[in-house]
Order: structure tokens, then sequence, then C-alpha cells
């Protein structure tokens, strides 16, 4: 990326290069940290986000539970991924901004992984690359 801005787009993620690369950060963590999560990545520069309901189970114990007389156990936990694709920000700062708001100090409170992406297309304009991003 030049420093020349004449007729370039800015990039809607801001921040830092990273590296000329795509990087995609997933999430999962516990369903009452979303918010403060959104927060982080907001003050970070990254508010492009996908959120998606998922279940699974860890390192957090299994719960038990009574219905209808009948005892059960849960263990797997209702969680949120979410999946942060940036290109302009550095990975490591939005590892950081997920990790301050979702950490509670507990099992359970979910993992971070991040993965490069090898090619990003907007479906609207066509664009490529970090372009798409």
């Amino acid at each position: 990326m030049s420093s020349d801005t004449s007729g370039e787009d800015a990039q809607t993620d801001g921040g830092k290069p990273n590296d000329g690369e795509i990087k995609m950060v997933t999430a999962i963590v516990r369903p009452d940290r979303l918010g403060a999560v959104k927060q982080s990545l907001a003050e970070a520069g990254a508010p492009s986000l996908t959120v998606t309901n998922v279940s699974g189970r860890g390192s957090q114990p299994a719960k038990k539970g009574q219905w209808r007389g009948e005892e059960y156990t849960v263990d797997l936990h209702q969680k949120v991924k979410i999946e942060c694709v940036v290109a302009d920000i550095p990975a490591e700062t939005v590892v950081d901004a997920i990790c301050e708001g979702a950490n509670t100090g507990e099992p359970g409170d979910g993992k971070v992984f991040v993965t490069p992406v090898e090619r990003a297309v907007q479906i609207r304009t066509g664009k490529t690359g970090t372009d798409a991003v």
C-alpha cells in the first residue's frame, strides 16, 4: 500500500498493515461476554465481525440438572463464535481485543484461533484480496 491515497478506496478496518496478508480471527466465547468483545473490537478499529451461536465442550466442567424427575448431564455448553477478517489491522491487535473483552478468569472463557485467508472476493463489486476486506 502506498502513501498516495488518490484513487485508492479507504479500508474499512483501518489500522496498520498486516504484511499484506488477510487473516481470519475466530473466537469461541461465552455468550454473556459478546457485548464486551464487540466493544473491545470497536475500540481496536475492527468493527466488522460475524457472530454465530454454537455449542461445544472443552475444559469447562459438565453440569448436572434435573427435569421432570430425571437427571441429565449438560456437557455441550452454549457459546458464540466470532469471526473477524482483517487485512490492515495486525491480527495480534484483534486477538488482544477479544481476550480483553472475553476474559473472566474462569474455565470456559473460550479460545481464539488465527488462520490465513487464501482468497477473498467481494460479491457485489468483484474486488479481490485486501480490497475485498
